[in-house]
Formats: structure tokens, C-alpha cells, sequence
């Protein structure tokens, strides 16, 4: 987008725009000032500067000392609104999957010094023949549509789990027991022993496919209307540079015109797995009657069944072709729309189940529920296809990662296979907690499965639910191995922690709270090695119970029956355990979600992974949560753009914790000539130590090098006790200095001071404005931007700005 070309009259101001990190804050603290003005946005994300300072480019004589005008971004209505928003932590499994998309290794070697990062597609780092360029671009959409089909396989087993509870648990196996169904006045109607005409096994599977058709449409629903509001934001740059010409400049992949556009694709991705959950229910419906009509006979019903089971057949082979056919496009803004797939895929699968309903509720009088829909086979199916999509996967990103090796990339590449591992696991805790719970309920007393009517969910989620004891208590060994781990870093630190404060007396209480802080602080860089250690335990105790769920054919409980005593009362009180903690875990899970938007101290608790979850858009889910990250980066790129363009000013950029990442973003994606008046500051920040390492192809070494050599200038502030933030590790190039700050202080100082005569907090993670190193180095940042240009002529009307700034409410 080319700026407006400044009128010369006076010298220009300087603008600081701050962008805060997790949890969210008030524009008020951020500015220090209880009087703020909304300069533009919505209630969603908008922002606000000081009152006084609201026509701050008119009245230039009051920023003489040389102190920028803050103005602050807030975008934490975008993850964290109103309590019903926790409805979205249970897609977790949606978003968690869309992550391994993004945790793919590089697609090429490691960028050397002034080259560009090599991430797959269009141009990469030096010369390389055409075989080797068509091979890494083949291993990336190879990874792509591995995370893709994993991403089907969850959606296919949600609604097999909505099946489960309402097909098999209730309208089969409850209705269909006299025991159950008598406890239970509500499905009198649907009663077996009744005789009415909802009593046919067929008619009641027909009614109850309202329940995950509903969720289907539900999950349709939710997609289409964020898709509307997040993946419809236009970038503020399509292929033309600031200046209005061609920008032809090899671009890191965030820099991209439509990295943050992903319409066509969550368009795409939203129609097949509707499908795909549709058909789903269309199978479960129509499978049993089809089962039915074969074994009693009768041609004409035997033959449509055959169709309807073939109709289904070559509709899940369209979903899947659907799903790999295509992925994302970031090169360009690609504003077409798949008509034919959105609108024609969704509709047959809808017509396909019509059919099945109708087909299931044609008259069988001699048809009696026993036992329980094929759910085993189902259930089995999907845990094997994750299996064997997660090895594949775990494949080709070692392949990646050995063509472009580096030390700080967590797992040796691996980080996406077992980010994908643990969305399934997660999924399958969340359709087996359901099926537990509501198999418990309806069951009465005895353990699902296990009574002398036994009503309970396909063996596999038993045996599934039977294998989470033994998970935790693997899960005990490296937990204490960091305790003591932490322990003795604390005291390793303590001399170390002693010697930074040389000079002041020693207090053993003071500086093992320190040191402390600062090994607890260096967890975070264990997260790999524990995710390591949960996923490859979850792939090995998974197959364990797929195989045991296919050799025994039943329950844990009874499979060990008659062998030795211990053995046999192990595996019931494994099953009974875990089918307890898988339901109590998804209960917990749904009411600490909803704590976590209505409680601020627990959003801030797991706000760091959720807002990291839903910083990436939606290449592999299209049910995941909205992305914020393509709203909250072109509104930080448009204010750029538009205030350097019609000012001439210099900007600096100012971000914390996640802020700094959606600093980065925005940076990446403006025009080379407005990038040239903008200077980066962060701090408390992931870039490297959490981005750097789990997304290497888009914010590893190459990516960040080339953002250093782009940005006129960066620095980055960190301390030892931060959790969360860390240094970049970019080293002075091409005439620029270290991004990285020394390590400041923290705290300030160590006892009791006459400029701090009381005690100093330890920090961490918070406060680094507090800091006097804060003000100074955003000075010299801003003193090594080019001068600014002159300011327009004072007039009488008000500027874009102003005038909305003016048609603000004012919230001081």
C-alpha cells in the first residue's frame, strides 16, 4: 500500500506503539493514564492513546525532549471474551493438530550469512538443481497432507463419539433394554418392549442421528461465521512495495502477501469435514440397517442398502481427495473461492444422509437390537489410521530436519509428529471420557461394560481408558527427576546469583529466592523432553490397547479373567480407574475452561498456550478456534503503514510476550520502505526460545536473521528469571548490532538501597517498563531511525486520526 506523501512544514514526531502479551490488560495500564481515547478499532481490538495526547501531531512543541507519543494496541478481546467463549477450548484437539502444521521442519539446508530463508516454496537459500528443489517442496506438501488427514481422522472420530452416545449407548443398547429403558421414563416412547412405532431399531437410530448431525452443523456454524470475521482481513501489502513498485524481494514466509489470508483454504477444508462428519452419521445410520437387510434377505432392501453403502463409500474417497487436493497458498492473495466444492460437498453429504434415514426407518418388524453397533471396528479403524499417519509423518520431518540440522530445534524435527500424537490422544480422551460417562450413567453402579446387562461403549475405549493409569504413573519418573533437577540448579545458582550483586551483603533468603525463580524459570526449556516423553508413551500404550482390544474382544476386566489373581484384579482396577479419570478429566477440563474466561488469574495460566495455539491460522482444522493473529496483524500493519505514510514520523514498535511475536508478524508483512521508519523493540519475549524452536521454518534462524537485516533496528530485553521470555541469539551483521540486550538485572537491586529502600520484587516475566534500561534503549533505537520527515501544515481540520480519534468514547 504506497503512503501518502508528506507536506513539508515541521519536524515530525515519534510514535510508540505498544502491543501487550497473554492474559490481556486495559489500555489505562498500559498507557498510565486513567484518561484514554480510542484512536480507532472496535470493541474487538482498537487502539487508544492518552487523552492529552490524542492531536499529539499538531502540538509537536510538547515532544521537544524527544519522547514518542505512546499509543497502545489491545487485542485481547480477541481470545479472551465472554464466559461462552470456553465452548471453544473443547475443539483443543482441532486447534492442537493445526499447530503440528505450523512445527514442520525447514524445507532446505541452514541459511548462511545474507541469505534468505529457505522455507519450502518460491525462491530459498543460493543456487540448488531442480530435483532438489522439487524433492523439499514434495516433502512439504507431503507433510501438509499427512497433518491434514490427521486433522480429518479427529472430526471422523468426534462425531463417531456424538454416534456412540446417541446411536449405540442410547438409542440401541438403553432403548433396547427393558432394564434400561424402564429406569428411564424419558425413552419410554423408544422402548423395545413398547411396540410403537419408534420401538424398530432403525427408527430409533434415524431419531437419535439428530444429535451429531446437530453437532455437525453446529461445528459448520462456528467455522463460517469466524471464517466471515478472521480469514476475510486483507493484509495491508499485496505484491507492491512501499514506494508503489513491485516488491520482488525473496520473502521469509510471514512475509508473504497471503500468509494471513487464508480464505480459499478453511473454505475448502470447512465443506470436507462437514462432509465427512455427515457421512459419518449417515454410515452409523444406514451401516446397521444395511447389516441387517443382508443377513434376513429381501432383494430390494439388500440392494439399496448396497448403494447407500457404495454412495458412502465414494463420498469419503471425494472428502479425502478434497483434503489433499490442495493446501495453502501464500505467495499472492488468492481471493477465488472453490464454489463447486463448498457449496455441491456439504449438500450431497446432507442429501446422502436423508437417504440413510429413510432407509433405516423403513419397516423391519422382526428386527431386534442386541449387543452393540460395530463401534469396536470403527473405533479400531480410526486409532490405527492415526497411528500409521503420525509415523509417516514423524518420517518425513526426520528426512526435513536432516537437510537442514540445527541444535536449538526441538525432537530433531519430531516436535510436529508428536504435537499430532498428543491431539489424538487428546481426542480420544474427549470421546472416551463422553462415552464412559454416559455409559456409567445409564449403566447404573457397575463399571461400563461389566454388568450383568452390560451397557457400555465399543471395548477399545475401555482398554484405551484402562492404559491412563499406567500413563501417570510412567509420568511420575521424569516429574521427579525435574524436581530434583530444579533443586539442585537453585543451589548451583546461588553463588552465581551472589556474585552478579557484588558488593552487597549476602542473604541466604534473599538469593535462594533468587536463584529459585531462576531455575524454575529454566523448565521451560525441558517442555520438549517431557512432550517427547508423553507422546512416544501414548503411541506405545495406545497400540498396546488396540491390540488388546482385537486379540481379547472384551473388556479388560473379563479378558484377564481365570489367570492369576493379581493380574486379574490389576486390569478391573485399571478399568475402573481409568474409566473414572477419563470422565472426571473431561469434566475438569470443560469447567476449567470455563474458569479460565471468567477468572483472570486463570486465563493467564494457560493463556500462554492458548494464545499460541490460536496465533496460527487454520491450515490443517478448519474447526479449530479462529485464528487473532489475521485480524491483530494486519491492524498493526495497517497503522504502520498509514501513520509513517501520512506523517513521515518514526515508529517504534514496542511488544511484550506475545506481543512481540504479533510485532514481528506485522513487521514482516509491511512494505520495504516503510520498514526502513520502523524500529523493534521486545521484550520478555518467545521469538527463539519458544517460536524459534518449535516453528524452525518460520521463526528459526533463517527467518529471524533475515527479519534482523530487514528491520532498520532491533533490540530485544530478557531477563534469567523470565519463563517464557529469552534471548534471539542474533549476533551483530552487516553493520547492526546484537539484537540482545544483556541480561537485565532482576531484581533491580538486591537489599535495601536509599533510592530503594525497601525490598525490590523478583519480576520475571512482568513489568519490564519498570526498568530503566527500558526507557533508554527505546531512545537509542529511536535515534538511529532516519530523521523524520516533515508534518503537514497545521490546519483547521482535524487529520484521518484525529477525526477518529475524536469520534471515540473516551474511557478515563
Amino acid at each position: 500500500m504506497p503512503p501518502a506523501t508528506p507536506e513539508p512544514t515541521r519536524p515530525g514526531a515519534a510514535l510508540e506503539l505498544l502491543v501487550h502479551g497473554v492474559g490481556g490488560t486495559t489500555p489505562e495500564r498500559m498507557l498510565d493514564d486513567p484518561r484514554t481515547v480510542r484512536v480507532t478499532g472496535d470493541a474487538t481490538a482498537a487502539i487508544y492513546r492518552r487523552t492529552v495526547d490524542q492531536h499529539a501531531e499538531r502540538e509537536p512543541e510538547r515532544f521537544t525532549d524527544g519522547r514518542p507519543v505512546p499509543e497502545a494496541y489491545c487485542w485481547c478481546n480477541l481470545t479472551s471474551g465472554n464466559g461462552s467463549r470456553a465452548l471453544w477450548l473443547l475443539l483443543l484437539p482441532f486447534m492442537v493438530v493445526n499447530l503440528a502444521h505450523w512445527m514442520r521442519p525447514p524445507a532446505g539446508r541452514r541459511p548462511g550469512p545474507g541469505e534468505g530463508a529457505d522455507t519450502g516454496s518460491g525462491p530459498g537459500a543460493g543456487p540448488r538443481s531442480g530435483s532438489e528443489s522439487r524433492s523439499r517442496s514434495g516433502s512439504v506438501r507431503l507433510y501438509g497432507v499427512l497433518v491434514r488427514l490427521v486433522a480429518l481422522s479427529l472430526t471422523v472420530l468426534l462425531t463417531a463419539a456424538a454416534c456412540e452416545v446417541a446411536l449405540d449407548l442410547t438409542a440401541w443398547q438403553c432403548a433396547g433394554s427393558a432394564r434400561c429403558a424402564e429406569e428411564r421414563s424419558w425413552l419410554g416412547f423408544m422402548a423395545a418392549d413398547q411396540g410403537g412405532w419408534w420401538s424398530q431399531p432403525g427408527r430409533r437410530l434415524a431419531l437419535a442421528a439428530v444429535v451429531p448431525a446437530a453437532l455437525v452443523g453446529l461445528l459448520w456454524y462456528l467455522s463460517n461465521r469466524t471464517w466471515s470475521a478472521y480469514e476475510a482481513q486483507r493484509p495491508p501489502r499485496g505484491d507492491m512495495d512501499g514506494d508503489g513498485t513491485p516488491d520482488r524481494e525473496l520473502r521469509p514466509a510471514l512475509g508473504r502477501p497471503g500468509f494471513w489470508y487464508g480464505r480459499r483454504l478453511v473454505a475448502r477444508l470447512r465443506a470436507a469435514h462437514t462432509a465427512a462428519g455427515v457421512l459419518t452419521v449417515a454410515a452409523a445410520v444406514g451401516g446397521a440397517a444395511a447389516r441387517y437387510d443382508r443377513h434376513a434377505g429381501g432383494t430390494v432392501r439388500e440392494a439399496v442398502g448396497w448403494t447407500l453403502e457404495a454412495a458412502l463409500a465414494l463420498g469419503a474417497v471425494v472428502v479425502i481427495w478434497v483434503v489433499c487436493r490442495r493446501g495453502r497458498s501464500e505467495k499472492r492473495l488468492d481471493n477465488r473461492l472453490d464454489r463447486a466444492v463448498v457449496s455441491c460437498l456439504p449438500g450431497a453429504s446432507i442429501a446422502l444422509l436423508v437417504a440413510a434415514v429413510l432407509y433405516a426407518a423403513w419397516s423391519r418388524p422382526g428386527w431386534r437390537s442386541t449387543g452393540t453397533l460395530p463401534g469396536d471396528a470403527t473405533f479400531s479403524v480410526i486409532t490405527l489410521a492415526q497411528g500409521v499417519l503420525v509415523l509417516a509423518l514423524a518420517a518425513v520431518a526426520l528426512r526435513m530436519h536432516r537437510r537442514a540440522p540445527h541444535a536449538r530445534t526441538v525432537l530433531y524435527g519430531l516436535g510436529g509428529p508428536a504435537v499430532a500424537m498428543l491431539a489424538c490422544a487428546l481426542g480420544g480422551v474427549m470421546s472416551g471420557g463422553v462415552a464412559q460417562r454416559v455409559a456409567d450413567w445409564l449403566d447404573g453402579p457397575a463399571t461400563p461394560g461389566t454388568g450383568d446387562d452390560p451397557i457400555g461403549p465399543p471395548v477399545l475405549l475401555s482398554w484405551q481408558a484402562s492404559v491412563i493409569p499406567v500413563l501417570l504413573l510412567l509420568l511420575l519418573v521424569p516429574a521427579a527427576v525435574l524436581v530434583v533437577r530444579t533443586a539442585l540448579t537453585a543451589r548451583r545458582l546461588a553463588p552465581v546469583v551472589e556474585a552478579e550483586y557484588e558488593g552487597e551483603q549476602p542473604d541466604v533468603v534473599r538469593t535462594r529466592r533468587i536463584a529459585g525463580t531462576r531455575a524454575r524459570a529454566a523448565l521451560t526449556d525441558t517442555a520438549p523432553v517431557m512432550a517427547g516423553i508423553v507422546s512416544g508413551a501414548t503411541l506405545l500404550l495406545g497400540a498396546g490397547a488396540l491390540v488388546g482390544a482385537w486379540v481379547s474382544g472384551t473388556v479388560p476386566g473379563k479378558a484377564f479373567a481365570g489367570g492369576p489373581p493379581f493380574v486379574e484384579s490389576a486390569a478391573e482396577a485399571a478399568q475402573a480407574l481409568g474409566s473414572w479419570l477419563i470422565g472426571f478429566g473431561f469434566i475438569l477440563f470443560v469447567t476449567w475452561g470455563r474458569r479460565a474466561y471468567k477468572d483472570a488469574s486463570a486465563r493467564r495460566t494457560i493463556g500462554i498456550l492458548w494464545d499460541v495455539g490460536t496465533f496460527w491460522p487454520r491450515a490443517a482444522h478448519p474447526f479449530a478456534p479462529p485464528c487473532y493473529a489475521e485480524r491483530a496483524v494486519p491492524d498493526l500493519a495497517w497503522r504502520m503503514s498509514s501513520w509513517t505514510g501520512r506523517t513521515g514520523g518514526r515508529l517504534v514498535i514496542s511488544g511484550h510476550s506475545q506481543g512481540s511475536v504479533l510485532a514481528a508478524a506485522a513487521v514482516w508483512q509491511l512494505p520495504a520502505g516503510t520498514r526502513r521508519r520502523v524500529a523493534l523493540l521486545t521484550y520478555g519475549s518467545p521469538l527463539e526460545r519458544l517460536y524459534g524452536r518449535w516453528f524452525p521454518a518460520y521463526f528459526g534462524p533463517g527467518p529471524l536473521g533475515a527479519l534482523h537485516r530487514e528491520v532498520h533496528c532491533w533490540r530485544n530485553l530478557w531477563r534469567r528469571t523470565d519463563p517464557i521470555g529469552g534471548p534471539v541469539n542474533l549476533p551483530a551483521e552487516g553493520g547492526k548490532p546484537e539484537v540482545d540486550h544483556r541480561a537485565l538485572r532482576d531484581p533491580v537491586v538486591y537489599g535495601r538501597t536509599h533510592q530503594h529502600p525497601l525490598p525490590e520484587p523478583i519480576l520475571g516475566h512482568g513489568d519490564y517498563q519498570a526498568d530503566p534500561v527500558f526507557a533508554k534503549e527505546r531512545t537509542v533505537l529511536l535515534d538511529r531511525l532516519p530523521p523524520a520527515l516533515p508534518l503537514p501544515a497545521p490546519r483547521t481540520g482535524l487529520s484521518s486520526d484525529e477525526s477518529q480519534g475524536s469520534a471515540g468514547r473516551s474511557s478515563g
